[in-house]
């Protein structure tokens, strides 16, 4: 992304949908109020005009390093997971949630399914909140215990077995990914109308986008920490 004293932000965000949720997440609007350059915004909203350029030209950088994640230390895993992929949810739920409302309300008469992917969203959206705290203050603890005993000690819960919360988390991911299976065929696999504003692009884009990373998010717990996890307890 280069960046130019001419061009607004609407220009930016027609250039590249992705810089939309740079725009969100600083409070500027990208859409109606779209039309004024970069400089001008930053002294109106009050944002810090290098934080925000920097932002925009590594919108396309690829934050997902090429790892052999199986042979990562448990522990290790667990910190990458909580500081990518639940940071990662964290922060687009509210973004995307904006996207989701303002659709649903302008465009939802003409186009029904932005209100049936808005009532979705905000269901997995709820889901996958709780489903973080389970993770941090269950699972993850427990984990890091199993680790530190080294297979000397039998660590003690209050659910049994490793895998009971295993099972139920397993079962919430696969819930989150059929919601997801759902949105992506009401989006038409997140390709929107020829004439829908940038809203409504900005939507289906970071919907595409969180998908994606739930798919990774999932495939690190599912087939890589919880079977290692029930692995070392079994061994305790």
């Amino acid at each position: 992304m280069k960046l130019s004293k001419e061009k607004t932000v609407a220009d930016y965000v027609t250039e590249n949908i992705k810089t939309a949720h740079v725009f969100k997440k600083h409070g500027i609007d990208f859409c109606c109020g779209g039309g004024v350059s970069i400089e001008k915004v930053c002294k109106k909203m009050n944002v810090d005009q290098k934080v925000l350029e920097k932002e925009l030209i590594e919108v396309d950088v690829v934050n997902d390093i090429i790892e052999d994640y199986d042979k990562w230390d448990l522990v290790f895993l667990m910190i990458y997971i909580e500081n990518v992929h639940h940071s990662y949810v964290r922060e687009s739920l509210p973004i995307i949630s904006q996207y989701a409302n303002k659709v649903a309300k302008v465009h939802g008469h003409h186009y029904t399914e932005v209100v049936k992917i808005n009532d979705l969203f905000h269901e997995v959206a709820d889901e996958l909140l709780l489903h973080l705290q389970k993770e941090e203050q269950v699972l993850f603890p427990y984990i890091k215990k199993l680790v530190d005993s080294k297979g000397k000690e039998t660590i003690a819960s209050n659910f049994g077995t490793v895998q009971n919360p295993i099972m139920m988390l397993e079962n919430e991911h696969e819930n989150a990914g059929n919601i997801f299976k759902e949105i992506a065929k009401l989006t038409n696999n997140y390709i929107p109308p020829k004439e829908a504003c940038n809203t409504f692009k900005a939507l289906y884009n970071k919907l595409e986008e969180f998908e994606q990373d739930l798919h990774k998010h999932i495939h690190l717990e599912n087939n890589i920490l919880h079977p290692k996890a029930i692995k070392l307890e079994k061994a305790s």
